[in-house]
């Protein structure tokens, strides 16, 4: 039993890793297109894979399609990634 949770947690430690890696590296990339290109956005928040900004409700979508590519396209990988967008006026209407 505990060999197999020790398997278990071998394994899952390299996804979570990884996941961990792409979605820093999306941050820093979405930051400073924000920096370079003065956006009107704040990226506020970052839970597990999700990232939360808050954005003009005029420029919600197009900023929200912008980073969510920027977040696909992160790193070249074999299976491509996705990534979802919900737009709220606030938290807790984005699911």
């Amino acid at each position: 039993m505990f060999r197999a949770a020790y398997e278990r947690e071998s394994v899952n430690s390299v996804f979570q890793g990884s996941a961990s890696d792409l979605i820093k590296l999306s941050m820093n990339k979405i930051h400073q297109v924000i920096k370079e290109e003065n956006l009107n956005a704040k990226m506020l928040l970052q839970i597990h894979d999700e990232l939360i900004f808050e954005v003009n409700a005029d420029e919600a979508e197009v900023l929200g399609d912008r980073f969510r590519t920027i977040m696909e396209d992160i790193m070249p990988l074999n299976i491509p990634l996705k990534a979802s967008l919900n737009i709220g006026s606030h938290w807790g209407k984005l699911k």
